[in-house]
């Protein structure tokens, strides 16, 4: 068994109660309040600020050209793309590209952030992989559950975002980065490979907290 298997396997009791916490149930059935979306995009958008420099970070750590290859075209489209998206899609909920730069990292955001940084400077490749697969994954797999309900007839700009992540692109891009993982888990030792499934779950349970702090649209208490 691939070793993405068994991080999925392992996973799947967060995953499941990711796919079926209020805030990605309001975006299936249209729902959930824009202000909470607002705050998520808000948010979203400091995580792939960050996000970005755990991918830099990758390409200076791979040894192989083809893998540095790969992760510097993750890069590109996450700097280059997937935020030039997002600043596009946030500015249909009224949110400005000088809101989104001036917004403060939320206690979940910060802690998500430091944990993918603290295993991009300390980790090996595999390691990092294993932590930033969740994300990738995990939107593909909400994408999916959600695509195959009815598009939300209250607000058909949450059906778009749906649509982001069920792409074929986005699919193919998953894809590969899973294989990545895969072929770098059969060199790694069992050390490695012990922290690559730790940092698997740390990064899901993350994710699923981010969808929490989003709901509650969370504040620093003082």
């Amino acid at each position: 068994m691939e070793l993405s298997d068994q991080l999925h396997n392992k996973a799947r009791p967060i995953w499941e109660k990711t796919l079926n916490h209020p805030f990605i149930l309001g975006i299936g059935d249209g729902s959930l309040p824009l202000n909470k979306f607002g705050f998520y995009m808000r948010q979203d958008y400091l995580f792939l600020i960050e996000y970005s420099r755990l991918l830099a970070l990758a390409v200076a750590k791979a040894s192989e050209l083809t893998d540095m290859g790969k992760l510097a075209e993750l890069l590109h489209s996450t700097l280059n793309t997937e935020m030039e998206l997002h600043r596009r899609f946030a500015e249909k909920f009224d949110i400005s590209p000088q809101a989104l730069a001036q917004t403060r990292p939320a206690p979940t955001t910060h802690a998500y952030t430091r944990h993918l940084l603290y295993v991009s400077y300390s980790g090996t490749i595999g390691e990092i992989l294993a932590a930033l697969l969740p994300c990738q994954w995990g939107y593909q797999e909400i994408g999916r559950s959600l695509a195959e309900k009815e598009e939300p007839p209250r607000q058909p700009l949450y059906a778009q975002w749906v649509q982001m992540y069920i792409s074929p692109e986005y699919g193919a891009l998953t894809q590969e980065m899973i294989s990545l993982l895969n072929r770098l888990s059969k060199g790694a030792g069992r050390r490695e490979r012990g922290c690559m499934k730790e940092n698997f779950l740390t990064s899901s349970r993350y994710e699923y907290l981010f969808w929490d702090m989003s709901y509650c649209m969370q504040r620093w208490p003082i």
